[in-house]
């Protein structure tokens, strides 16, 4: 499913119409990445939880040429699903 498949949906689901449904994803979408970008979690219950995962720096390897590189520290965005959602896909 794509963005247009879900805006489809959602406008379905919720009798929105589909510019109302897209208004709808596109902020929550928002939502999600400013509280990540803030470094703070996200938790929907019976969804899952939205976080920051920190990884350290670490040393490499260059593929092309075996040199080895120094890869810097990153956060990432992390997602676990919950018990609702696990045992609906299941």
């Amino acid at each position: 499913m794509n963005k247009s498949e879900l805006i489809d949906a959602v406008a379905s689901a919720a009798d929105l119409t589909k510019a109302d449904a897209g208004r709808a994803i596109d902020a929550t979408v928002a939502a999600i990445t400013d509280t990540l970008s803030n470094g703070d979690s996200l938790s929907l219950i019976g969804f899952g939880t939205f976080s920051i995962s920190h990884r350290a720096a670490r040393a490499g390897r260059n593929p092309r040429t075996g040199e080895t590189i120094q890869i810097k520290a990153a956060k990432l965005p992390k997602f676990k699903a919950g018990k609702a959602l696990k045992d609906a896909v299941n």
